[in-house]
């Protein structure tokens, strides 16, 4: 009772944020106005912004902007976007895919490298190759995510032209099967997934470095080899699962990471996911649009950070127990 309570209230924080957050950028989000991403903005009069504010309920108190916020959502009603003249929940629907192509495939490839050499660092602690590793790793993780994407867009996309410097698939191409789809599909996402994928790999192979130096020390792994288990059972099995509960709560942490940093990421590839979106709303304070936005990004985490929960009891019995204990 306790964590649903704790989650429940985190919502609401979330629901609160999205709310205000957006209001407290300077600018009037009725000051430019466009009815597509391509058009040029167009510059309203007063009258005409007065009655654009009248129109969508921003003429009203705040706390009563509130309670329409909150009475919307919950009718499933996210709002209408001001500068795409479009449903905010349809909007994030379109472009939440490519997001999630991009968050899913970095996720993934990045607990397989920082796991897999965490192992490696660990079992090779304090050597030169230890040394090298970590130094390595350590120096792309403090280079911020955008300024990585920049370097492989110039070098593999501009300069060896092997990837599409831009965009999520080719403009009026015509595929003859689907496979041939989906690999102009991958081809264009390959940058942005490394890119995402250098950013966040160091988290979790400092993590599995870490634990795993700490798991080596203790006495059920001498008492593994005295029974003489394979060196591969020992390392992977038996070090690597009791090594597994920190890392749970990296991988929730780092999905949140991973939303954040795709937001930049996309906007230096132009893929046209939730980040290039939120730049757009941004830019002309497009309340409903950012509030959706901000809505789904925040929903993600705290599902995430249940899962975690829920994986952590699953990995660690003992902590359910405790809990049901109270």
């Amino acid at each position: 009772m306790g964590k649903k309570l704790e989650y429940l209230i985190t919502f609401l924080v979330i629901l609160s944020l999205n709310f205000g957050l957006p209001r407290m950028m300077p600018g009037d989000p009725f000051l430019y106005i466009s009815g597509d991403d391509n058009d040029i903005p167009v510059e309203y009069s007063r009258e005409q912004i007065e009655y654009y504010r009248e129109y969508y309920g921003m003429d009203q108190p705040i706390y009563k902007q509130y309670g329409g916020y909150i009475s919307d959502l919950a009718r499933g009603d996210l709002g209408f976007s001001y500068t795409h003249r479009e449903k905010v929940s349809r909007l994030i629907i379109n472009r939440l895919p490519w997001t999630f192509l991009l968050v899913a495939s970095s996720m993934l490839l990045s607990l397989f490298l920082g796991i897999g050499l965490g192992t490696y660092s660990a079992w090779k602690r304090n050597q030169w190759k230890d040394s090298l590793l970590y130094s390595l790793i350590m120096i792309l993780s403090e280079i911020p995510a955008f300024l990585i994407g920049l370097a492989l867009l110039v070098i593999f996309a501009a300069g060896l032209d092997w990837f599409p410097l831009s965009g999520a698939k080719t403009h009026f191409a015509v595929y003859a099967s689907n496979w041939q789809h989906g690999m102009d599909i991958a081809k264009h996402a390959v940058l942005p997934v490394i890119t995402l994928t250098i950013a966040r790999t160091g988290g979790i192979y400092l993590m599995v470095r870490n634990s795993l130096a700490t798991v080596l020390t203790k006495d059920f792994m001498r008492t593994a080899r005295a029974k003489g288990l394979k060196e591969h059972r020992i390392r992977y099995v038996h070090a690597l699962r009791n090594a597994l509960l920190p890392l749970i709560t990296r991988i929730a942490m780092q999905l949140g990471g991973l939303v954040g940093g795709a937001v930049l990421v996309e906007n230096v590839f132009s893929y046209p996911g939730l980040g290039t979106l939120m730049t757009t709303a941004v830019a002309y304070r497009d309340y409903p649009l950012l509030q959706g936005i901000f809505l789904a990004i925040g929903t993600t985490v705290v599902l995430a950070n249940l899962c975690a929960d829920m994986l952590y009891q699953k990995a660690d019995p003992r902590i359910g127990q405790g809990v049901q204990r109270k």
